[in-house]
């Protein structure tokens, strides 16, 4: 337990980039350019963002063409071979599908029995106010793309949050290529107003990485660091739940809350984008690491030791920076826990091609993290850290077999269009028999499968519904408020 008899400065300085002079008078105002300069300017970079953009699209379509060429011509024995090693790998992150989801039954009891043993001493959690651990709230943003909602979600951290005022601070950090006006200058005010508030703008910083670590550079006094994307909205007791786990445990090293889409409604895509979320932040991250002995932080509401944080920061040149602190900590025998009381909400992409360019940078982040981080399941761990054979296994599932299944399911793909161009079925029986029973192992691992399957969505939903809603029963009304304000 963290003792904070001694109270805390939080002063800091900030100084500027020397050489940003964005708002220095004296300059003498640029050349006009000539239309023909004009145009140019114009061009080059919508040719740039043109080529940046479609790229990654024309490599993964000449991908899925170029592999069912292959297959149309491959012969029938390379052909079952593949479906073999396809159906096998699948089998394989199916079972472990399932296991997970039984073994995430008794973290979301665990969360239930907590709302009720809350609510049994009249929603006084059991840590003293005088005693909890001083936070850092991080909210972490671009400005360009989210100006037009910062400014609620600042409001809605410093007026809605539950947490002794003294005890945390909310630090905006932000980057921007340009001056975003009058935004800035009322982002600034605010501190006059809220004396727990720190607006930081990042000089010279280009990502999330560079914002988090010119901040780790900063002496804030603060014993926990939490780190939210912009368009988050924190449950209002979603930090002292987080702090609860610090405070109960002094072997735990991350807390990692859940996440939920609020803009569900908003098209069919964010609706099924909240489904993924649940499965994966209230079933598949609390099963894996009760299966494992590992958890993850997932790049938002995530809770960390700050020296811990501090001495890792954000490598910058990774897609995927937060998942590969997430495996550095690790590599160090870092406790990291999944609280599914710590609830967040965030929004969810609406249209295609925002989904498209989240799911690339995803797919490329974890493949570059999966290479650089894959040494764990096999290298001797450093002195001092415990990595034993269940970690190293679960992180060779992960890490690997988890990755290498992907790129399967679209090679099978490719070779179902192969079959649909070459063997085209005539009859609905043709046509199952075509995609999924071609071979007599295809048939068993099929129905285990689908058993197997119809078990992972039925096994841990009571658990996980029981607990979510007992704790609405409480805080419902400001569930409902929080994200629509």
């Amino acid at each position: 337990m963290v003792d904070s008899k001694q109270p805390k400065d939080f002063a800091i300085t900030i100084t500027e980039d020397p050489a940003d002079n964005t708002y220095d008078e004296k300059l003498p105002p640029p050349a006009k350019p000539s239309q023909q300069e004009h145009a140019s300017r114009n061009v080059l970079p919508r040719l740039s963002t043109f080529i940046h953009e479609w790229t990654p699209f024309l490599l993964v379509a000449s991908y899925f063409v170029f592999s069912t060429c292959i297959y149309m011509v491959c012969n029938e024995k390379l052909i079952g071979i593949f479906w073999f090693i396809y159906l096998a790998t699948n089998f394989y992150i199916a079972g472990s599908t399932v296991l997970e989801a039984f073994m995430s039954i008794t973290p979301c009891e665990e969360a239930k029995k907590a709302v009720e043993k809350l609510q049994n001493n009249n929603w006084i959690f059991p840590t003293p106010d005088e005693k909890l651990p001083i936070l850092d709230l991080l909210i972490v943003a671009y400005l360009p793309n989210e100006e037009d909602i910062i400014m609620d979600r600042v409001f809605y951290a410093l007026e809605r949050i539950v947490y002794p005022k003294e005890k945390i601070r909310t630090n905006v950090l932000y980057n921007t290529p340009k001056p975003i006006e009058p935004l800035e200058t009322e982002l600034r005010n605010l501190t006059y107003k809220y004396s727990q508030l720190r607006v930081i703008k990042v000089p010279n910083s280009s990502s999330k990485a560079d914002n988090l670590n010119y901040y780790f550079t900063l002496e804030t006094g603060a014993d926990l660091i939490a780190i939210f994307d912009c368009d988050h909205y924190p449950h209002p007791h979603g930090p002292r739940w987080a702090a609860e786990r610090f405070c109960q445990d002094a072997s735990v090293d991350i807390v990692q809350g859940r996440c939920i889409v609020f803009n569900a409604s908003a098209s069919f895509l964010a609706g099924m984008i909240s489904v993924e979320f649940d499965k994966i932040y209230a079933v598949s991250h609390p099963g894996r690491a009760a299966m494992w002995g590992f958890g993850l932080f997932c790049g938002s509401n995530g809770y960390w030791r700050a020296t811990l944080l501090r001495d890792l920061k954000m490598d910058g040149d990774m897609l995927t920076e937060d998942i590969d602190s997430a495996l550095r900590a690790v590599s160090r025998g870092a406790n990291t826990v999944h609280e599914l009381n710590a609830v967040s909400y965030e929004l969810a992409p609406t249209a295609l091609p925002t989904f498209w360019k989240q799911r690339l940078r995803w797919a490329q982040g974890w493949a570059q993290a999966s290479m650089k981080h894959l040494k764990l399941s096999y290298q001797k761990s450093p002195e001092g850290y415990n990595r034993n054979f269940t970690v190293r296994f679960g992180l060779f599932s992960l890490l690997l077999i988890r990755e290498w299944s992907y790129y399967l399911v679209t090679q099978y793909t490719c070779l179902v269009a192969s079959f649909m161009i070459t063997k085209f079925p005539k009859t609905p029986f043709e046509l199952a028999r075509l995609v999924y029973f071609q071979y007599p192992v295809s048939q068993w691992l099929f129905i285990i499968r689908s058993v197997g399957f119809n078990a992972y969505l039925e096994a841990p939903a009571d658990s996980v519904s029981t607990a979510l809603y007992a704790y609405s029963l409480r805080f419902g009304s400001q569930l409902e408020s929080g994200p629509s304000s």
